[in-house]
């Protein structure tokens, strides 16, 4: 440890011994000149300013302000004699510390001295060193004294060398991990990380345990770049639960430094102060000495003059440790003066002016406390949701006025209050620009508990409409006993969870709590396959410029049509790409669950930087009714919103031909329907493909997509190997007479879809390089999946041999059973003829949103149940999604273990089925095939042999019958036979035999039943591909309201007690709410829960489904005891098939179960009458749990 001391802080290790070599700063026997100061100006804002304009004022001297262009309104520019505008087109924050402005203001105003204030630039060496430059005085210490004191290392070593204790650490910021991990090695844990060049919290990180060090330190150096500039951090070994005491000092130009005693500041959130006491409570006398003197010795050492604050942690033992100099008044000064009757600001402008502190009256002997102070931060903060900032307008609770509202702010007054305000007055609009802060409320008395009765009285009496405060919160903190006793730390807030519940009165928008309470009580609405919970990061979004996006693809295909986008493709030089980002991606790896909340957030910025790319994969597929299903939002409003987005890029869906975006055939006017009203809201490419290469349901859904104007893609979908001569049945021929058949319908685009990602280098030269030499005009496009982890090599092979466009995921959401890496396809084809044109830049950018977004979808993460990808697809050949989907159903139904089960069943199934190409939704059938052979202990021959007796999945069945379409090569003989038995069967494409929709009395019909919910043509659309799905799915709505407006944590556990956030329903309309407490158990099994909401208190009874399921354990079927029947795998009751006292008769159906959207139809295994049925619809059952009985 040494050794890193030596040469990682060999800077400050330098530093030190110079110091110790140089004497104490002695008093100065020079009596310096007396400069009497006539115009001050104030290079702050807000209440700060407002307090030296006063204390200037009261000193006979004028006053100068200084405001940006967002602070016109703003009350501090109306009490200065003069106001100046500083940092024109300059963002808010830039405006103030914008150096050349504010020192051309001073000069040209015959300012003769400037008030940093506090924040901004007050502890800017570099600013007091240009107003002295300037020949302007700045009221504070010298810019070398500044400086030192602004580097925490170098003014560790002052500490060090002037004997002060402190907390051991780094002599010099770490440059990399392995020096945190040596730290902690030396020290133990808990250390914490602190950034070098700023405080307020920001890159400040404890760390408990190794595992946390890394994690933290990335995110501590990401705080303190973005914050300070720099990232440079110190570590420390972490003080567990210490007293936050700090000291006010005074220093003149003689060398005389004076202590006005110490304020305790422990009560902070995030390391943040929220209320300030002085002096510190129960403070032992020695102690306090101890602190003094070694604050007035320090400042001493370095020749401080002027006010600061000496900053101290003191440990359950009494031990005290320095921390830092704040070279500047601190906005908790206030305390401090009412405790010792010093004005500080009158204080600090006389010291600039040459007078000595013995000139003031300021002698140590002659400083006594009087009393206790406590100082509250009244905030536009809502402690519910982390104490994020509140903006509006402050006024009433809503009387009309002629259409008006009256606007009010009431305050606490009385004796022993002060107020110290700047924004807090009616009518005043709260920017979200600069700090929440309304008013600082000081309360004095002649103890610590009658200054907190006096706090308490004040704060009742506020009267603040139009924006939240944390005035609730501030009142539970003073009616603590712990904060009543003055025995708290900085650990106070965090032990003390029943700080957050607040009191409020009532308002509405119930539905969105009815859900927030349900989830809260209940857990996920939406099925959760493992247990894990949401990231609590939630993903920054890259910065984005203000102007309009790049021209892209799309401005060629709205000015071009789509033959001449094809022929626009076709000539491009280099290699396309399709971003699968946005919708396969996410249906591989999380199981379709991503939110629009979290598409849209990033949308700009790939409609700005990826403009280049061919289109983005966003819409259709299974992504359509799992919007509905699971996350109950409109798939059509998530097409419409990204599309205002994202207006220069192609949009590609998947179109599963006849059968559009569903499991099952539809009339061929609703297929046609469908493209239509997908192009008007902005579809431009139609992926179209069968699932079984059905030439006649790929050619409907070919001409549905032509007819409304896009851009046809007719996509093959690929299985076995056309390098392999041993495979017969999918050949190289077959897939070019195939292409043959499609290219002579008309498609613009010719697509590959190897969903299995099966597609090997040398077939894929093959295969593309035949496609190429057959069709040389038409676009080649290849989808693949990295399940094996040879994609990238595949589509590098795709793209050699004459592929235009291949399919790609952003890093963070590739590999595994998604596409192959957008950054890796950019870097392996930059400069070659196959160059991208993108950035790899921006793909890092783009890359680094999804890694943190995808955090919050971790239970559906495939990674949650698999580790890697796997060859074995070579053999099994099971999609992408639906390989990762399986595995979140076999660990759903408890097949977990038996995963390697599963996918040799799902060979076996394949051949029992005859070999298909397998893609949705013939792949699902291979898979519920798979698993119900899985579930029941069957083996292939077992199938085949019991084939006219077994109860087989309705997918199975319907496959069977030819609900799908016709697979190459035939139905497998006799196993259709022996399972269809007497059952329909259809012959030729499905969807030509049933009669077209009637769109009109469909949409008669949703009016009808959803009477309250607004029905459009594209719900009309949604309730004709998934009739019952969207019924739920409005019925959904009509009870728990827009949860699509909820951020994706809150959406799927709600939130946490005591947490606010803000639900945005619309532009211009949003709600804050907050979770106050959760009540005990009522009689009827509900649950009351208390929100705020909007400021109000709100409640909901929910009913408790875990303690009633608690209360009541339901039957499991007894093997031994024939008649009873038991659910072969759990799910959800769909359907009940018979009734008590009905006969039934063997293989008759009695109930039909769901999980994962998988349906099983469970039969009498025995003919009888059903004596007792144990179960009802949506009842959620597990394994074996007692359907019925039959007698």
């Amino acid at each position: 440890m040494l050794q890193l001391r030596v040469s990682q802080g060999g800077v400050a290790f330098l530093a030190l011994r110079r110091l110790l070599r140089c004497p104490v700063a002695r008093q100065s026997t020079q009596r310096v000149e007396y400069k009497p100061i006539k115009k001050v100006m104030v290079a702050n804002r807000g209440e700060i300013a407002i307090r030296v304009f006063r204390a200037c004022t009261e000193l006979g001297i004028r006053t100068v302000a200084v405001y940006s262009e967002q602070d016109t309104g703003q009350m501090h520019r109306q009490k200065a004699d003069e106001a100046y505008l500083i940092g024109r087109g300059l963002p808010p924050v830039q405006a103030y510390l914008h150096i050349p402005d504010i020192i051309k203001v001073a000069k040209e105003n015959e300012v003769d001295a400037v008030h940093p204030g506090y924040g901004f630039l007050s502890e800017r060496a570099d600013f007091a060193q240009a107003c002295i430059d300037a020949d302007v005085r700045f009221i504070g210490p010298t810019p070398e004294v500044v400086r030192k004191m602004g580097d925490k290392v170098e003014a560790r070593a002052i500490a060090i060398s002037a004997g002060v204790p402190v907390v051991p650490g780094t002599d010099a910021p770490i440059s990399s991990l392995s020096e945190a991990q040596e730290f902690s090695n030396t020290y133990g844990f808990p250390i914490i990380f602190k950034a070098a060049f700023g405080g307020g919290g920001r890159g400040m990180r404890v760390v408990r345990s190794y595992e946390e060090l890394e994690e933290n330190y990335t995110r501590a150096f990401s705080e303190a770049l973005s914050a300070f500039g720099n990232g440079a951090l110190f570590v420390e070994k972490f003080v567990e639960k210490p007293r936050h005491i700090e000291v006010q000092i005074l220093g003149d130009k003689y060398g005389n430094v004076v202590h006005l005693y110490e304020r305790d500041c422990s009560i902070q959130r995030r390391h943040q102060k929220v209320v300030e006491i002085a002096p510190a409570a129960h403070l032992d006398t020695q102690l306090r000495s101890k602190l003094t003197n070694d604050a007035v010795r320090l400042a001493k050492q370095v020749g401080y003059e002027n006010a600061g604050t000496v900053e101290f942690l003191v440990d359950k033992t009494g031990k005290h440790y320095f921390i830092e100099v704040n070279s500047r008044l601190q906005v908790e000064h206030t305390v401090t003066e009412e405790i010792t009757d010093v004005d500080l600001v009158h204080a600090q402008i006389h010291i600039s002016e040459g007078k000595s502190l013995p000139d003031l009256g300021l002698k140590q002997d002659n400083v006594r406390i009087n009393g206790c102070a406590i100082q509250c931060r009244v905030t536009t903060e809502d402690p519910a949701r982390g104490f994020q900032p509140d903006t509006g307008r402050i006024e009433t609770g809503g009387l009309p006025v002629q259409d008006s509202l009256i606007q009010v702010f009431r305050s606490g007054e009385g004796m022993g209050i002060r107020l110290d305000s700047a924004s807090a007055f009616q009518g005043a609009i709260i920017s979200p620009h600069y700090d929440s802060l309304l008013v600082k409320v000081i309360a004095h008395g002649k103890d610590h508990p009658t200054a907190a009765s006096k706090m308490s009285r004040a704060l009742a009496e506020f009267r603040i409409r139009g924006v939240k405060t944390n005035i609730p919160f501030l009142q539970n903190v003073l009616g603590n006993d712990q904060f009543l006793r003055g025995t708290v730390d900085t650990q106070f807030i965090d032990e003390n969870p029943d700080l957050f519940n607040l009191r409020a009165s009532q308002n509405r928008a119930q539905k969105l709590l009815h859900y927030l309470g349900h989830v809260m009580v209940n857990g996920p609405i939406t099925p959760i396959p493992v247990n894990a919970r949401p990231s609590p990061i939630d993903p920054v979004v890259p910065s984005v410029p203000l102007r309009e996006p790049p021209s892209g693809f799309r401005d060629v295909l709205l000015r071009e049509g789509p033959s001449g986008f094809a022929k626009a493709i076709r000539h491009h030089k280099g290699l396309l790409l399709m971003d699968t980002t946005f919708r396969d991606a996410h249906q591989s790896l999380l199981a379709t669950r991503v939110r629009t909340h979290d598409l849209k957030k990033v949308a700009p910025f790939v409609a700005h930087n990826f403009s280049n790319l061919f289109s983005i994969e966003n819409w259709g597929g299974a992504t359509f009714d799992v919007a509905m299903r699971f996350l109950y939002e409109c798939p059509w409003r998530r097409l419409q919103e990204l599309r205002e987005l994202i207006p220069n890029i192609p949009f590609q869906m998947l179109l599963r031909g006849a059968n559009a975006v569903g499991y099952t055939n539809y009339p061929d006017n609703s297929v046609f329907k469908f493209c239509q009203v997908a192009k008007e809201n902005g579809m431009d490419v139609f992926r179209v493909f069968d699932s079984l290469n059905y030439l006649p349901n790929m050619m409907l859904g070919m001409e549905a997509a032509g007819q409304a104007g896009g851009v046809v893609e007719a996509a093959i979908s690929y299985t076995g190997d056309v390098a392999d001569p041993t495979r017969t049945k999918y050949t190289l021929e077959y897939y070019l007479d195939l292409a043959e058949e499609l290219v002579k319908a008309g498609t613009h685009i010719l697509a590959i879809k190897d969903m299995a990602g099966v597609l090997k280098p040398r077939a894929s030269s093959l295969l593309v390089g035949a496609l190429r030499e057959r069709f040389p005009s038409v676009p080649l496009h290849i989808h693949t999946h990295d399940t094996s982890g040879a994609g990238v090599a595949s589509m590098l092979a795709c793209a050699a041999a004459g592929a235009d466009i291949v399919d790609v995921a952003v890093d963070a959401m590739s590999g595994m059973t998604s596409q192959p890496s957008m950054g890796a396809m950019v870097a392996c084809a930059r400069g070659t003829e196959h160059d991208t044109g993108i950035q790899m830049e921006k793909v890092f950018d783009y890359s680094e949103y999804w890694e943190v977004a995808r955090g919050l979808y971790a239970a559906f993460d495939c990674t949650a149940t698999m580790k890697s990808g796997n060859a074995d697809v070579y053999e099994n050949e099971i999609p992408g999604g639906q390989y990762t989907n399986l595995h979140f159903q076999a660990h759903s139904m408890g097949l977990g273990h038996k995963f390697k089960e599963v996918k040799k069943a799902y060979v076996e199934a394949n051949k029992l089925l005859g070999d298909l190409i397998k893609v949705t939704p013939s792949s699902k059938i291979v898979g519920d095939l798979a698993q119900f052979m899985v579930q029941n202990n069957l083996k292939r021959e077992d199938v085949e042999a019991q084939a006219d007796e077994l109860s087989f999945p309705l997918s199975v069945v319907g496959f069977l019958q030819g609900s799908i379409g016709i697979p190459y090569g035939g139905f497998p003989e006799p196993f259709r036979s022996k399972v269809l038995k007497d059952l329909p069967r259809i012959e030729g494409r499905p969807g030509a035999s049933l009669p077209p929709m009637d769109f009109v009395k469909l949409e008669k019909e949703l009016c009808q039943k959803h009477q309250e919910e607004e029905i459009t043509t594209e719900d009309v659309l949604s309730a004709a591909m998934y009739p019952k799905v969207f019924d739920e799915f409005k019925d959904f709505t009509a009870n728990f309201g827009p949860v699509e407006c909820l951020n994706t944590r809150l959406f799927l556990e709600g939130p946490k007690i005591a947490e606010e956030f803000e639900v945005e329903l619309e532009r211009g309309k949003t709600l804050h709410i907050k979770a106050l407490a959760l009540g005990d158990i009522n009689r009827a099994g509900q649950r009351e829960v208390f929100f705020e909401l909007n400021g109000q208190l709100r409640s909901i009874l929910v009913k408790d489904t875990k303690a009633m399921k608690e209360m009541h354990f339901h039957p499991k079927a007894l093997k031994d005891v024939k008649g009873q029947i038991g659910a072969p795998m759990p799910g959800k009751v769909i359907d009940i098939k018979v009734k008590e006292g009905a006969p039934i008769a063997k293989g008759q159906p009695l109930c039909v179960l769901s999980a994962m959207k998988m349906e099983t139809v469970v039969n009498s295994p025995l003919t009888g009458t059903i004596r007792k049925i144990h179960v009802k619809p949506d009842m959620s059952l597990e394994g074996d749990d007692l359907i019925l009985e039959i007698e």
